[in-house]
């Protein structure tokens, strides 16, 4: 079921999951984006977890940092149960950890900090991978081109158009796709050989372990903002190191379909959050969620099945081309087009179209909901319309967007 070999158990991963996400608030107010639901039972980070996980890879170290308790709190209830003896998925935070409450400064600063682990591992391979992005990949792949390549560093790159080149770190690279130059959203980009798109550093990087010590160690004489982008590239570049992209088009898992192959999406603001969970309820969505051969793991939770109540006239429950997780109710309401997270109620009378439920939410009776966002356990009373007049939206608090999505961020401090 799994790709499972020896490069998985050759390699630790280090997880960057301390990400703000501040384009995502209010949902990045009271918790880091990593830890944002996606998908209705979903954190965002249960992605690069899973793919770690299903890759054979199942020595890794997540690095939390800003507003870390619930997603420190969601690894040790759900990735924490599923290790065995000599595997381990474990959150380090700086705001717990002995060296106090200095926050890491840049990527690869967060990696410096925690050196100790990959200098005490016997692994030959360091995977480090960002913790906020959906996508499915087989991480060996990426580590196998690195061996064959014999690289000191692998870069996985999105191919993606020259209009779009100026959101990206562009690499420039040779027809074994070396990499001879890096540069941070150009205004000019070089294409890849042979071809009118371009390669953008998607920061996820394969290093050989002994040569991460080295350029670190080094880097943090120069940098005491030491980041993988901004400096470690540029050095390892400047030195004459071997670095790789790795095209992610290229990868492929088991069962995937054709629509899915490149999926990865940043979900880095409101609207792009929105239209990837919108997506997931298409009938060919992009990405395919119902896959088993290569499963997108979380919290289950004890709950039970998802209901529906009443079959009346004038109240029916009913879900239609929705997704609802377990434990929730629709109790003589219509919800149509929308993402139900685990335990919410919508109560008789109401509607919710093209919207999107956090967990533990309550839709009073009488309630007109679409095109919204509601954060977890908010409570919505009897009567209210959200979503058919931004000027009440915003008079009561809410978030809108410049496209008309409605955020209803939670009330309590």
């Amino acid at each position: 079921m799994y790709s499972m070999n020896n490069v998985g158990r050759n390699t630790i991963a280090m997880v960057l999951a301390g990400g703000k996400g501040e384009r995502l608030s209010p949902l990045t107010e009271r918790r880091a984006k990593p830890s944002v639901a996606f998908g209705g039972k979903y954190k965002i980070i249960d992605f690069v977890l899973s793919n770690l996980f299903n890759s054979g890879i199942k020595k890794v170290y997540i690095l939390t940092q800003y507003r870390a308790y619930s997603l420190n709190k969601h690894i040790r209830e759900s990735w924490g149960k599923w290790t065995g003896l000599g595997e381990f998925f474990v959150a380090i935070s700086p705001e717990t950890s002995s060296e106090g409450e200095e926050w890491f400064k840049g990527t690869a600063d967060a990696i410096l900090q925690y050196l100790r682990f990959v200098e005490s591992s016997d692994a030959d391979y360091v995977a480090i991978f960002g913790g906020d992005h959906i996508y499915k990949m087989d991480i060996t792949q990426m580590i196998n081109a690195h061996r064959m390549n014999r690289a000191d560093i692998t870069i996985a790159a999105l191919e993606i158009t020259q209009e779009d080149a100026n959101r990206f770190g562009i690499f420039s690279v040779d027809d074994d796709g070396r990499v001879l130059a890096f540069n941070e959203k150009p205004k000019v980009p070089e294409t890849i050989p042979g071809r009118d798109t371009c390669f953008a550093s998607m920061g996820n990087y394969i290093f050989s372990t002994k040569k991460l010590i080295e350029v670190l160690l080094e880097g943090k004489k120069q940098y005491e903002d030491l980041d993988f982008g901004k400096h470690v590239i540029p050095m390892m570049l400047a030195g004459g190191d071997r670095v790789f992209t790795y095209n992610f088009s290229d990868n492929l898992i088991p069962g995937m379909k054709a629509e899915e192959r490149g999926y990865w999406k940043d979900v880095g603001t409101i609207e792009s959050y929105y239209e990837a969970n919108m997506d997931l309820i298409n009938i060919s969505p992009q990405l395919n969620l119902y896959n088993y051969k290569w499963p997108i793991l979380t919290n289950q939770g004890n709950f039970p099945p998802a209901k529906t109540v009443f079959d009346d006239d004038d109240r029916r429950g009913v879900n239609i081309d929705s997704y609802v997780s377990a434990g929730c109710i629709t109790s003589g309401s219509t919800v149509r087009r929308s993402i139900l997270g685990p335990l919410c109620k919508v109560n008789s009378y109401s509607l919710v179209e093209d919207s999107i439920l956090f967990e533990n939410v309550t839709v009073g009776r009488h309630v007109r909901i679409k095109r919204a966002i509601i954060d977890k356990g908010v409570v919505i009373p009897d009567g209210s319309t959200i979503g058919y007049d931004a000027d009440s939206d915003l008079h009561n608090g809410y978030t809108v967007t410049e496209s008309g999505i409605i955020v209803v961020p939670r009330k309590d401090k």
